[in-house]
């Protein structure tokens, strides 16, 4: 079995190479904004667009990067990465614009297309990707499911540090996603080196999991920091429960002393803008409230 793997992976390097050559891509990064921070449009809600358009309206919105969206139903299919991110990665350099992470489908190495993808991605010049979700079976102990995770990261992990790739892992509110009370995500992130695993600081999960003590939660991950995202949110009555809305960044729960602990942190990296809060095929509307978002974030990060 691990012969194959050996062969798997040397053929996949090989045929990606080879790829890569015969496309041309100039793939060194641009340099970082003065601020230090990347400030990178989630392009989940706008991934109808082509990647020129899409290329084209990031840069006219002011952003310095994206999210791409590498996975299942995402703007590149993890099917056709050998064929298709070398192609948006082109149109993003014609803009000055480059993919400051991707979000994908990946979270161990046993998944169909984890070797293409990642090696793509690193040929590429892209340096972090966001991991999948990992889920609790609550009717187990979630220590052991802990372990088993570490276990399972730490062959992952090894592929990262030969590709030179930074795997983040977003902490996400969810009575079963691991990771949704950071102490969890600890656990794993602290054996490994930063340039290799880290977490991607999601601060309105944050709050709605952590309510007040999200400062302490960031205290945790801070050291761990690969990336950050914003986004925004608000408890709603609906009923006799209570439902979490999703707002415009600045305007919900999010505690704008948040920014002031993240310049404090020192954080240079990719920031993404996550807009939950439109209805994902209106195209227009989510482009209006990337640019909206994006300027509450720069008031916030940068005054």
């Amino acid at each position: 079995m691990t012969l194959d793997r050996h062969k798997l992976i040397a053929g996949t390097a090989a045929s990606t190479a080879a790829l890569l050559s015969a496309t041309q891509i100039d793939v060194t990064t641009a340099e970082p904004p003065a601020d230090g921070y990347m400030f990178c449009a989630f392009v989940k809600f706008i991934q109808k667009l082509s990647y020129q358009r899409l290329a084209e309206t990031v840069a006219e919105l002011g952003f310095d990067g994206i999210e791409a969206t590498v996975r299942e139903g995402g703007h590149v299919l993890p099917e056709r990465v050998q064929d298709d991110l070398p192609k948006l990665v082109e149109a993003l350099r014609e803009h000055n614009l480059e993919i400051g992470l991707m979000a994908s489908s990946v979270n161990h190495l046993d998944q169909p297309y984890t070797e293409k993808v990642l090696r793509t991605a690193s040929q590429l010049g892209i340096k972090r990707y966001r991991m999948k979700y990992f889920r609790y079976d609550l009717n187990r102990p979630v220590i052991q499911q802990i372990n088993q995770i570490h276990a399972q990261v730490k062959d992952l992990v090894a592929l990262h540090h030969e590709l030179g790739l930074q795997g983040v892992y977003q902490n996400h509110a969810g009575a079963n996603v691991f990771g949704c009370a950071i102490w969890d995500l600890y656990q794993v992130v602290k054996d490994f080196s930063l340039t290799d695993l880290a977490i991607a600081f999601d601060i309105r999960h944050a709050t709605v999991e952590g309510g007040l003590a999200w400062p302490v939660h960031f205290n945790l991950a801070e050291p761990y920091l690969g990336s950050v995202f914003l986004k925004d949110f608000v408890w709603e009555k609906q009923s006799s429960k209570w439902r979490i809305k999703n707002v415009p960044f600045g305007s919900g729960q999010v505690d704008p002393a948040f920014a002031r602990q993240l310049r404090q942190s020192g954080f240079q990296g990719p920031v993404s803008i996550h807009v939950e809060y439109l209805h994902e095929e209106d195209t227009a509307a989510n482009v209006a409230a990337l640019k909206r978002d994006l300027a509450t974030a720069r008031r916030w990060l940068t005054n």
